[in-house]
């Protein structure tokens, strides 16, 4: 029963991730069908950081009231950053690239995340490559092949596959009118969406530094959540003054806005800054994939969003590639830990110094 529990207990970063990626996978539909209701996706980003702050600052404020350290301006400083880019920028330039392409294309294109993570990571020296170890081999090589596959979905589309077909279409007929559109800017998807990626691991990098100097982290997400919110609203006014965009009535609206920021942002972001802290930024980023899998068969299943050979065989490639930066990564933790003496291990050599000092004292009263 004991190993049982630390088993799950091991388990319980992995587990997130996973409930994280099926949440990413709501918020792609939910934002489709946003966007589809003609609602401008900058107000909705900034509804959506309004409401994680209104869910996240009450947990902080009883959750972690009592243990809780002074502010500084550094840590001020760190939050306003993990809003800038882990807020405003990362998920703007994600609208932006959704509603240009479609919910797979950007799904697929996230999945560069661990691949810029990595680099960043090296970059910054959170992690070491070491080309001359078959690790440093397997990292190096699944990212250029994460690459590759993103290259090739956005130069290349490819027969269109029928896998499967279904009666529910939750979009409505004008968005069958977009696909023109849609198809000639694939290229500014991609950009958009990989800047969103190149954001999503910067904040990944700053959420490993808040996590060590400041590890409260339904703190952390509020303070994040406080700043976004205030950048979003800012930039969203800026661009959008037409007063009558930011109604929200008893619709799609408001379950995309209420989704996305209670569940989406309040929940994940929590979620998020616990495993930064317990398996570093790299874990978190590498399962990005399991997203793009569920995205693709939800969207054809009920966004009449067709697959395409090209995009298959990318997401194939930036799955393998993925993986390989995964496996050498948990290949690297595990000779890390053979290095690191257990707490049993210590308890061992305690009792071992004590005894041979209690056998020494004995001998010398004899």
């Amino acid at each position: 029963m004991r190993h049982v529990i630390e088993v799950l207990h091991g388990l319980r970063p992995v587990i997130l991730m996973i409930l994280v990626q099926i949440i990413y996978t709501g918020m792609n539909v939910f934002y489709k069908l946003a966007a589809n209701d003609g609602m401008n996706m900058r107000i909705l980003v900034a509804y959506r950081w309004i409401f994680a702050s209104a869910f996240t600052i009450p947990l902080a404020l009883f959750i972690e009231r009592k243990n809780r350290p002074n502010f500084s301006w550094g840590l001020l400083w760190l939050a306003f950053l993990s809003g800038l880019f882990g807020g405003t920028l990362s998920q703007n330039l994600y609208v932006e690239s959704l509603i240009v392409t479609s919910a797979t294309f950007a799904a697929a294109i996230a999945n560069l995340t661990p691949a810029v993570t990595l680099i960043l990571a090296v970059f910054l020296g959170y992690e070491k490559l070491g080309l001359k170890t078959g690790v440093g081999k397997a990292k190096t090589l699944g990212t250029l092949i994460g690459i590759g596959g993103a290259m090739l979905i956005t130069l290349y589309r490819g027969v269109e596959l029928k896998l499967w077909s279904t009666n529910v279409h939750l979009l409505k007929a004008k968005a069958s009118a977009q696909n023109g559109h849609v198809s000639s800017n694939y290229i500014v998807g991609f950009v958009t969406a990989f800047g969103s990626c190149v954001c999503y691991a910067v904040w990944l990098m700053i959420q490993t530094k808040m996590s060590k100097i400041y590890p409260l982290h339904y703190t952390n997400a509020a303070l994040t959540s406080i700043m976004a919110s205030i950048q979003c609203v800012v930039f969203s006014v800026c661009s959008q003054r037409n007063w009558s965009h930011w109604k929200l009535g008893w619709n799609v609206r408001l379950l995309t806005v209420f989704y996305s920021g209670i569940i989406n942002s309040g929940l994940v972001l929590t979620f998020i800054a616990w495993c930064v802290y317990m398996r570093g930024a790299v874990f978190v980023a590498s399962f990005s994939p399991l997203s793009l899998v569920l995205i693709a068969i939800i969207a054809s299943l009920l966004l009449q969003e067709q697959l395409h050979l090209g995009s298959v065989v990318g997401a194939a490639l930036i799955v393998c590639g993925l993986y390989m930066v995964l496996w050498g990564q948990c290949k690297e933790m595990k000779e890390k830990a053979k290095l690191v003496p257990t707490q049993n291990e210590n308890e061992l050599i305690d009792i071992q110094v004590v005894s041979d000092s209690s056998l020494s004292k004995k001998h010398q009263h004899s």
